[in-house]
This record gives C-alpha cells, structure tokens and sequence, in this order.
C-alpha cells in the first residue's frame, strides 16, 4: 500500500478500485448524519459510488503529481475512517487547494480531522507548491467550521451556493475559510 501521508494516529493513502474502497464508501455516504451537510442525508446506490464518486477520487492532478483525495485509515487497526481531499482549484496549478473531510460518525469528536488538515496543510505548503489553501462548508456546519479554525483557516466570507435541490440549513449559505503561505509561516 502507498502512503501519501503519516500523521501521530492516521494515515492518508490513494484510493483504489478495490471492493474493499467501495464498500467503505458506500456505508459512508449512507450514514444521514455524515451526509446531512452534503446532500440533506439521502441515501446513496453503489452503482454511484463506483459510477461517480470512486473515479472522482482516483483523478490524478498533474500539476501536483498526485492525488486530490485521500482515504483516511486509523494508524494503529487500518480502520477506514473516511476521506481527505487537498485539491488544486485548476488542474493545471498547485496555487490554490480545497480542503475537505468526510468522516465516519465513530472518528467524529477525536480530533482526527483537524490532524488530517493541519499535515495536508503542512505538506501543501512545504512540499506541493501551495500558496492559498481555501475551505467550505454550509454556514450552519459548526463542527466542520471549527475544525477549519483549528487547522489554522480564518473566516473569509459568506456566499450563497446554487443548490441543486434545497436541504435543511442551505438557506443560511455557506461559508468560505482560507489561509495563505504567508499566514501560515508567520504562526510556524
């Protein structure tokens, strides 16, 4: 197994077309709870994960040499734990990343994902050639919101989103957090 990334209790590695992927997947994107910010907690076909969301995260982006997505596994047991994304805006540019997480109910409340930002931002900014990391979230995802402050992001603005089919919260917007090279080697 390739690991993109080591952290005190995790370990982020590129997904894989395997059984195994789209199984853990498939139970993610089916709890209401992780999806409630996503999509209103609906529930999601395996023809879909394997259809449109594996090959979404198998996507290599050339100008980082890598991955966009990264499946998130506990250190010690291998549990599958969810995914981080660390993303270039354009494909053609490591300039500007999105972060993202997604993870399961059992790894909430454990600091997980802010230790997963806080290495990919790290690594971001020593290793890939990152200048502007950029955050979002549904104004009403206090808890992702938190982990963004946490990881070092600061607030910068509000937005409305189009949104395909309203959900509960999505008529309070969304928020965008962000941190640039600068900001973050002055706090190093």
């Amino acid at each position: 197994m390739h690991v993109f990334l080591e952290t005190e209790r995790l370990v982020l590695r590129p997904f894989a077309d395997t059984a195994a992927d789209v199984d853990g997947l498939f139970a993610l994107d089916n709890d209401p709870e992780v999806m409630r910010f996503i999509n209103g907690g609906k529930p999601t076909t395996r023809e879909s994960i394997q259809a449109r969301t594996l090959p979404r995260l198998l996507h290599d982006h050339p100008c980082l040499a890598t991955r966009g997505y990264w499946a998130a596994e506990e250190k010690p047991t291998g549990t599958f734990l969810g995914w981080f994304e660390f993303r270039p805006l354009d494909d053609h540019s490591p300039l500007v990343v999105e972060l993202g997480y997604r993870l399961n109910r059992a790894a909430w409340g454990k600091g997980y994902a802010t230790e997963g930002s806080r290495a990919l931002i790290d690594k971001g900014f020593t290793d890939l050639g990152v200048e502007r990391v950029t955050a979002n979230t549904m104004a009403v995802n206090t808890r992702s919101r938190r982990v963004m402050e946490k990881a070092g992001l600061s607030f910068l603005r509000n937005f409305t989103g189009d949104w395909p089919e309203a959900i509960p919260g999505s008529e309070h917007g969304e928020v965008e957090y962000d941190l640039v090279r600068a900001d973050w080697e002055q706090r190093r």
